[in-house]
């Protein structure tokens, strides 16, 4: 079997999705299936420095993930820039999109989507959609306008020509359900990697940034964007002062939205307890989740919650608002708090988690147990597979 997935971009500062993917088709080739990865070379405001298929007429190992990356279309205009538009992506999937067996885009409102699942109509190439979150309430009501004209003009018939649309939580199936547009879909979560445990990484990472040790630490680790909701996280956190406690925010964004976050914490009176770290990958980012305790993200939407799962992975209990689609979960199997999105709720939850510091209630083997045996890459990528036999054995009949 053949799988081709499309996705606009892999850059690091695209978020979990761009992981997600690479972690998607890596296990996939472990179960034996033939996957690979086309995209451009976005990363933001520069470029990947990847070489481009179109130059050298080779997969790149990215990520040790067979990947052609094509040039993407770079104006100075930020929004042409952010829709990611690649000329010689269009050309190679005119040419090359009936080698495959079957399609699997990932996200919308980008060229490189949309354009896929219009080629694969075209050629009658079986195609199922992953939104990753775009098709939520929240996602939706952001450039409210231009979504709507974008969904009903264009990308409404190509969802509605997929095979099927896969979600992660059944949270975000519901979100999409009130577009009522009758598509098969199936829930399968994304997995998770359990990390190599770090001996006395709490200890290290108070003494890489000299936290005292009655210091409970509290970590942010994701995208730093306003769907995170990051000013609630400081704001409720300038309503505790009188509790110890030191923030880490670990994360890229963009540099005026970064400023008014920092503006914030000295507005507080907290940018003596805040770490801004900066992005972070391999080792040192493990060490941060494993060393801290109490990972935090106050969204007002996530789709699924990758970030969170890689805490849990690493033993880190969680806090986290009800936008989080992993929520229920993790208030079912009791492994991390979860509150409202509002200052007082988080307030309230925080104060909670800060008065228990020191009685150490949670037990960080568990979390990784729960996460290990339901979210394991190799039991998803399991079922992910057989979904994709499924859809492609219906398409030949």
């Amino acid at each position: 079997m053949k799988v081709l997935h499309i996705i606009p971009s892999v850059a690091s500062l695209r978020g979990g999705t761009s992981q997600a993917v690479i972690e998607i088709v890596g296990a996939l080739r472990s179960q034996g299936i033939d996957a690979e990865i086309a995209t451009t070379n976005d990363n933001g405001k520069d470029l990947l420095d990847v070489p481009l298929y179109e130059l050298t007429d080779r997969l790149a190992e990215y990520g040790n993930i067979p990947i052609r990356f094509f040039p993407r279309f770079s104006p100075k205009i930020n929004a042409v820039r952010e829709f990611a538009f690649s000329r010689s992506l269009t050309t190679w999937l005119w040419q090359h999109i009936n080698e495959y067996d079957l399609v699997h885009v990932h996200a919308i409102f980008s060229y490189a989507s949309t354009i896929a699942m219009v080629i694969a109509r075209i050629r009658k190439v079986p195609y199922l959609n992953m939104p990753h979150g775009l098709l939520c309430k929240w996602s939706l009501q952001q450039s409210k306008f231009r979504k709507q004209i974008y969904l009903n003009v264009i990308e409404r018939s190509n969802l509605l020509h997929s095979q099927s649309l896969h979600f992660t939580t059944q949270q975000e199936q519901e979100e999409f359900n009130l577009l009522k547009l009758n598509i098969p879909s199936f829930i399968l979560p994304l997995g998770v990697q359990i990390p190599i445990l770090i001996p006395n990484a709490q200890s290290h990472l108070r003494l890489l940034l000299q936290i005292p040790t009655h210091f409970p630490i509290l970590l942010f680790m994701s995208r730093i964007h306003p769907k995170k909701g990051l000013e609630y996280l400081i704001e409720s956190l300038g309503k505790l002062k009188e509790y110890n406690f030191a923030l880490i925010i670990a994360g890229s964004g963009e540099s005026d939205y970064v400023q008014q976050l920092q503006d914030l914490l000295v507005a507080q009176g907290i940018s003596d307890r805040a770490h801004l770290v900066g992005f972070v990958e391999g080792e040192i980012k493990n060490l941060y989740l494993q060393g801290s305790d109490l990972f935090t993200l106050t969204s007002h939407s996530e789709n699924f919650g990758i970030a969170v799962m890689e805490s849990l992975a690493a033993g880190t209990p969680v806090l986290i608002t009800d936008g989080v689609a992993i929520a229920p979960m993790v208030k079912e199997k009791a492994i991390g708090y979860v509150t409202k999105l509002e200052i007082n709720a988080i307030v309230v939850t925080l104060e909670n988690f800060l008065q228990n510091f020191h009685q150490k209630l949670h037990n960080r083997s568990r979390s990784q147990q729960i996460i290990a045996e339901n979210y394991s890459w190799q039991s998803i990528s399991a079922q992910l597979a057989t979904i994709y036999r499924d859809i492609i054995t219906l398409q030949n009949i």
